[in-house]
């Protein structure tokens, strides 16, 4: 009888893929993981426990079939396992690399409550997806036949190209509509290189387009086409627009020159990986080589700030966040990641206003004051409140503010008002079928749900396709009735 591979936790450590030291990855933008060796893959996928209930994939968004993959990754069967990772999965290797593993399934791995460590299941779902790559085994989309109806899709965002690719493989001609000049949404332009290299969302998006896929890139709903048009011209719509507009501070001097949007920061630095030219970076607005830079927030936005910062050449990065470690919405391995490579973190501070000098109102300082945390709020999170007498000065030349993100109007952006929003911005939709309140028109990611995980956007993207898939399905059987009547 064949040894059984699984269940080597009791001999086997646990072992993420090297980082590469602090002083090398910081002057890049390249991702700061090495790879794991095959052998290395295997025996890390060898520790899990295959247990009975698998918590693992219970807390996964997508319920990824994990411990079964993992079990063929350490029988040496990596093509299987890829087959089994993409069967659940849009982009799993991009799962792999960006998803919180630790909130999500490692944290809830039954090896890590033993205490012997979580098996490390996104780098191993990293390397299987990533070898399929190099070795051929990705092939292309394959359609059925055409069943003679369009769907357009708005925003080429995770849940936008998972709805595309699931429904151009059953037939639907797919336009995807995009106002940047690169689909991939926050994958392009809102998470940097050295989380995600950018060849990696570019290969998917490539083999989407080789597919049949019909990209409409520098398109904006409301510009170049009403949502009446769009309506007219598709026979169903998908909206996946995500959320992305920032949210305010308000306080003295934010106005002043010097004080920018996250979004716009790390927009500029991915362009500028990408090659573009980027005047704003040129001429320093966006740019943080040799400043004092403070951002405001303890998200991954946040964290994707700092880090940023600390690869420009800034002469010093901090941020500022109004809670403790503990209470922070951000990744600990994020922010881990982020004091290796020399960001200060100035707990339990929030700013109290913005003071500039010099030509053009530039900004020279932050106010703040330090917080204690008081009762918990209406989420169960013990709220902040200011600790009196204790406000302090940071030099600062450049403030990036990484608060979240709302939504932004669409029916006014898409000159349809009669688009039904909820009280936070976000898209009303039927939770049965993901429509909104326009017949045809579907909604999905994070414009629905409000800002998350780029795993919960390809889940939507996922539920929304089949959804879509009904709904042509009987539009065109009622067509069909009525001719034959």
């Amino acid at each position: 009888m064949a040894k059984d591979p699984m269940l080597k936790f009791v001999r086997v450590g646990q072992d993420y893929p090297a980082k590469r030291p602090a002083e090398e990855r910081s002057a890049d933008f390249g991702e700061i993981a090495r790879k794991y060796e095959a052998v290395k893959a295997e025996e890390q996928a060898s520790r899990c426990s295959q247990c009975g209930v698998p918590y693992c994939s219970n807390h996964c968004p997508l319920h990824n079939h994990i411990p079964d993959w993992l079990r063929l990754t350490a029988e040496g069967r990596l093509r299987e396992a890829y087959e089994l990772s993409n069967a659940t999965s849009t982009m799993p290797e991009i799962c792999g690399r960006i998803c919180p593993q630790d909130r999500l399934c490692e944290g809830n791995c039954v090896i890590e409550f033993s205490g012997h460590g979580a098996v490390t299941i996104g780098s191993v779902e990293k390397f299987i997806t990533d070898t399929a790559w190099a070795e051929g085994w990705v092939e292309p989309l394959r359609p059925l036949p055409d069943r003679g109806q369009s769907v357009a899709v708005i925003g080429a965002g995770p849940a936008g190209l998972t709805a595309a690719e699931l429904l151009r493989v059953r037939g639907y001609e797919v336009h995807v509509y995009d106002r940047h000049d690169r689909a991939g949404g926050l994958l392009t332009y809102g998470i940097p290189g050295f989380k995600l290299e950018k060849p990696v969302v570019m290969r998917r998006v490539e083999r989407l387009a080789e597919g049949g896929v019909q990209f409409h890139l520098g398109f904006e709903i409301g510009r170049d086409a009403t949502m009446a048009e769009l309506r007219e011209r598709h026979d169903a719509v998908l909206i996946a627009t995500g959320v992305y507009k920032p949210r305010a501070i308000k306080a003295p001097g934010v106005g002043s020159n010097g004080v920018v949007d996250a979004l716009d920061y790390l927009i500029a630095s991915n362009r500028k990986s990408f090659g573009d030219a980027v005047p704003a970076f040129e001429d320093g607005s966006l740019n943080a080589e040799g400043k004092n830079v403070v951002v405001i927030g303890g998200g991954d936005t946040a964290m994707d700030c700092v880090r940023t910062a600390i690869r420009q050449g800034a002469k010093s990065v901090k941020c500022l966040y109004r809670r403790d470690r503990a209470n922070m919405p951000g990744s600990q391995r994020e922010v881990a990641n982020a004091e290796e490579e020399g960001v200060e973190f100035v707990w339990l501070s929030a700013p109290e206003g913005f003071e500039a000098d010099g030509e053009g109102g530039r900004v020279s300082a932050v106010r703040a004051t330090r917080m204690r945390l008081g009762q918990p709020d209406a989420s169960g999170r013990r709220a902040p409140e200011p600790d009196p007498g204790s406000e302090f000065r940071l030099d600062a030349d450049l403030v990036v503010k990484a608060l979240g993100f709302d939504p932004e109007d669409l029916p006014k952006a898409f000159d349809a008002d009669e688009l039904s929003v909820t009280r936070w911005g976000t898209l009303r939709v039927d939770h049965k079928t993901m429509q909104t309140s326009l017949d045809g028109v579907f909604a999905a990611g994070d414009i629905v749900r409000g800002a998350s995980l780029v795993v919960w956007a390809i889940r939507d993207g996922r539920d929304v396709a089949e959804r879509m898939h009904a709904f042509l399905k009987a539009k065109a059987d009622a067509a069909r009735e009525k001719v034959a009547a």
